[in-house]
């Protein structure tokens, strides 16, 4: 019988004699099947606190510095032993954010501004300070800021002006007086309370019921002309909105969209993973919803709580690749994912952790004053570490695969398959059911023998194949399984 592939994972969709899984877990998508995850490689000692957001800024001499926020405080990471110290204004403490908020940074040339609800914005000057300043210039307290075109842009203003979108001077962080140096605000007539805004060369303002583009016009009366993009069409999760490359992605109130520059929502999950998704997502939890994208592949991320989750933890990862339009599932718990570049060390530094290069317990080719940036994540044990990919990660995370569900249109037997795999070690079991009406179930898992089969002797109308491949297990490819089965009453 030919090969039957690991196809694209569509949980929305029937399995029956489907073109379709619905199942694929821990893996990446390739256009032959699906390739290992890693877990996560720990890189920082543990937060004070729980992590309420992070960020990587890159200095003028290359270097990287890395920031993150418990409730209340903002730290800086140590580059040499990779501790956190505090570099909250004035050593204090922030109002704390709320339960269902997180902090927000953004650089602007040598500026790293970090905003939430509770306080005044703060900055942090990566070229003289030593711990973050209130922002000049009386800008509004916010819980979104992005950076489009040459200007700081804030939004969710709170209950005196939720409506509004407000930005500051040309190239001018601290001008925020409208009308001095083309600062200004605009408030929107409808579409519900502004969310979060997708920055870049023109921006993407995201509300309830509405999106609007904003466009930097210089020479018109007005500063940013701002165009409809959709109507009733808003965002669902505010930190899901992700840019990756010259994309934004978000998650909408029906699904997940992509929009291309100058272009309109395109549906990605429609018809694939769009009501699972929101079948399963804790409603009550959308700061965990947390969008981010992976510079070294065409692939975004979403984290979220299920309702069966842990409080304050995200425990699932959706991971769609645009490149090839295909879609999986991660199960990783944590508090915050994120883009990060891993910091370098200068040589000083070098010498603070040993004193003698034989005594290292990591090549110097790994020492780099700067490194493209990873996919990154603050796991539940508040460090930070590195996640998902080969490089940079741990060893590779147990995968499992399910086929589409075959039939023969009559009782079948089938005695195993043969898996398409180059992991070493996997196990296989079939998922089996008389009828449409009746549950899966899934005969006893057996390893892949010498001769490359996993054995299975089990009678019924409709099957599938399952490979599961243990954690640790050093693989690159899965594609499908090839079955042993035949009508049973036939000679």
């Amino acid at each position: 019988m030919p090969v039957i592939p690991f196809a694209d994972w569509k949980p929305d969709l029937s399995p029956y004699k489907a073109q379709s899984s619905q199942l694929i877990q821990n893996v990446f998508p390739r256009l032959d099947g699906y390739g290992p995850v890693a877990s996560v490689s720990q890189y920082s000692q543990a937060l004070p606190g729980p992590c309420r957001g992070y960020f990587y800024a890159r200095n003028a001499d290359q270097s990287v510095t890395v920031f993150a926020a418990t409730a209340s405080k903002l730290y800086k990471l140590n580059n040499t032993d990779f501790s956190w110290t505090d570099v909250s204004k004035g050593a204090g403490s922030y109002t704390a954010v709320g339960n269902g908020e997180q902090w927000q940074f953004a650089q602007f040339n040598n500026f790293v501004i970090a905003v939430q609800i509770n306080t005044v914005p703060q900055v942090f000057d990566l070229t003289s300070s030593s711990a973050f300043a209130d922002l000049g210039g009386s800008p509004p307290q916010a819980r979104y800021v992005a950076v489009v075109n040459r200007f700081v842009v804030l939004s969710g203003l709170g209950t005196s002006t939720p409506y509004r979108v407000q930005w500051s001077g040309l190239n001018a962080v601290t001008t925020w007086t409208s009308g001095v140096n083309s600062s200004d605000f605009q408030d929107l007539p409808d579409g519900g309370v502004v969310r979060a805004i997708g920055g870049g060369e023109t921006g993407l303002i995201t509300q309830d019921a509405s999106l609007r583009r904003m466009i930097y016009a210089p020479g018109a009366p007005y500063v940013f002309q701002i165009d409809r993009v959709a109507q009733d069409k808003g965002i669902f999760a505010p930190l899901s909105l992700v840019r990756a490359g010259d994309r934004l992605f978000f998650c909408g109130n029906d699904g997940f969209y992509m929009i291309l520059p100058g272009g309109y929502p395109v549906p990605i999950g429609k018809e694939r993973f769009d009501r699972t998704f929101f079948a399963d997502v804790d409603a009550g939890q959308l700061h965990l919803v947390i969008g981010a994208s992976d510079p070294r592949a065409t692939r975004v991320y979403w984290t979220y709580k299920s309702q069966a989750g842990s409080a304050g933890l995200f425990d699932k990862i959706l991971v769609y690749d645009y490149g090839i339009e295909r879609a999986a599932l991660i199960v990783q718990s944590g508090e915050y994912l994120a883009t990060l570049a891993r910091p370098g060390l200068t040589l000083e530094g070098l010498d603070a952790i040993s004193p003698s290069i034989d005594a290292l317990t990591f090549s110097l080719d790994d020492v780099a004053t700067s490194a493209l940036a990873q996919l990154s994540i603050v796991d539940s044990t508040l460090k930070l570490g590195f996640f998902g990919g080969p490089i940079a990660g741990g060893p590779a995370l147990e995968a499992t695969l399910d086929t589409a569900e075959q039939t023969l249109d009559r009782r079948m037997r089938v005695k195993g398959f043969r898996p398409m795999t180059d992991a070493p070690s996997c196990y296989g079991s079939i998922g089996a059911r008389e009828n449409l009406q009746s549950s899966v179930r899934y005969s006893t898992e057996q390893p892949v023998n010498s001769k490359g089969l996993c054995p299975a002797n089990v009678s019924t109308r409709l099957a599938r194949g399952r490979v599961r491949i243990p954690a640790g297990t050093a693989w690159t490819f899965a594609s499908g399984v090839e079955p042993t089965m035949a009508q049973e009453g036939v000679r």
